[in-house]
């Protein structure tokens, strides 16, 4: 007889304790799946959002990221409008931004609250950084009658601060970059809304023009690269950087410190569980087949006398454990999958993470790698269990075994 076929045979000797082993092999390989693509569509949301945030490869003067400015623009770039018409030829490249950081007070006339702004091409800002630059109020378009004021759109907190609405009118105050005090009117025209408290307490967009106006200056801190794909990333920031030594390039992945937090912390959270999870298997499979030993006792002195080794004897209680485990990691793999499917039409929102004020979906990454590592552990700890269960049987004298009541 087939040793396989055997072994199935014997795992449906007693049906019910086999079934309750195998509903826990089904759940553990469901939940790791599952808490796994969880943790994959985290990481891959952070990742979009810090590209989208920074843009894929950010472009500064030298020293701009090693060293803080003294002054306004002290390490800004005077010759970006040849450098990104350079970059734009790349045709990796889907989109290249000049951003101005600035800082200062924004005013209503009775208050005045500290701001950090971004001069930017406030339409294009909108359109690549999408749902993580959520405009609340009004519009990135100037007001009618007021074409001739610069435009700029607050943060909600900021313009709940300030009692801003499209179309109030504020003055910013900031430093020049010779160290004196600017002002200029400016309209509000939106209301937009980043996600993170602490950013929309003091955010601030304007156009560039508007931005270089205030300082005084006709610098631009940055150049924001965009690239067609995230996964682009690595390559075009090695070979963009070593094309053009006269710039400091820096990927997204150096700049987005919470990307790394939250991926380092959860990758202990899921790992611990994945362990807790992985110990359950074992020692559910163990003690379901260290009972079927028990039971078998004397079967295993009879195939002894009649000339079984006991690594065959080990070898068969191995197919057994590694059968449960196919069959709990089929079932748990067809379960991950249905969650997987039905989490998209389910619309469940899971609560906002620390320093956020929106939830975000919940929702559980498919990755066939990821599937294949789960089920092949699955697997072999139940295969290693019974190995664990049946190894001191085997080498039982014939005679005792024999004589097991």
């Amino acid at each position: 007889m087939n040793a396989w076929l055997l072994a199935w045979r014997n795992v449906l000797r007693n049906r019910r304790r086999s079934l309750v082993t195998i509903l826990i092999a089904t759940v553990g390989c469901a939940a790791v799946l599952i808490a796994s693509g969880f943790a994959l569509y985290t990481y891959a949301a952070l990742r979009d959002g810090a590209a989208k945030e920074f843009g894929n490869v950010t472009v500064g003067a030298p020293g701009y990221f090693d060293r803080d400015e003294e002054t306004p623009m002290q390490f800004g770039m005077a010759d970006y409008r040849a450098l990104t018409a350079r970059l734009m030829r790349d045709k990796r490249v889907r989109r290249v931004l000049p951003r101005v950081a600035l800082s200062g007070l924004i005013s209503n006339g009775d208050k005045s609250v500290i701001f950090m702004g971004l001069g930017a091409d406030v339409a294009a800002e909108a359109e690549v950084r999408g749902p993580f630059l959520e405009i609340k109020e009004g519009s990135t378009r100037p007001i009618a009658g007021h074409e001739d004021l610069p435009r700029v759109l607050l943060g909600t907190d900021l313009a709940k601060s300030l009692d801003a609405h499209s179309g109030t009118g504020l003055t910013l105050l900031g430093t020049t970059t010779s160290g004196g005090i600017n002002a200029i009117d400016v309209m509000v025209v939106g209301i937009v809304s980043t996600g993170w408290r602490d950013i929309d307490k003091r955010l601030v967009y304007t156009d560039v023009p508007t931005a270089q106006r205030l300082l005084m200056s006709d610098r631009i801190s940055t150049l924001s690269i965009y690239l067609g794909s995230v996964d682009a990333t690595p390559a075009a920031f090695a070979q963009l950087s070593a094309a053009d030594p006269a710039h400091s390039y820096k990927p997204w992945w150096e700049q987005s410190f919470y990307y790394h937090s939250v991926r380092a912390i959860y990758n202990r959270i899921f790992g611990l569980l994945g362990l807790i999870i992985a110990t359950l298997v074992f020692f559910s499979v163990a003690n379901t087949l260290s009972m079927a030993v028990v039971e078998r006792t004397r079967e295993i002195g009879t195939l002894r006398a009649l000339g079984a080794l006991p690594q065959e004897i080990v070898a068969q209680f191995v197919r057994e454990g590694a059968l449960i485990g196919v069959v709990g990691a089929a079932a748990g793999t067809l379960l991950a999958l249905f969650v997987v499917l039905a989490l998209p039409h389910a619309g469940f929102e899971m609560p906002p993470p620390p320093g956020r004020s929106v939830g975000y979906p919940l929702l559980v990454n498919f990755s066939l790698p990821l599937y294949l590592a789960v089920d092949a552990g699955i697997v072999a700890l139940c295969a290693v269990a019974a190995w664990f269960a049946s190894r001191k049987a085997s080498r039982r004298s014939i005679v005792e075994a024999l004589a097991h009541v």
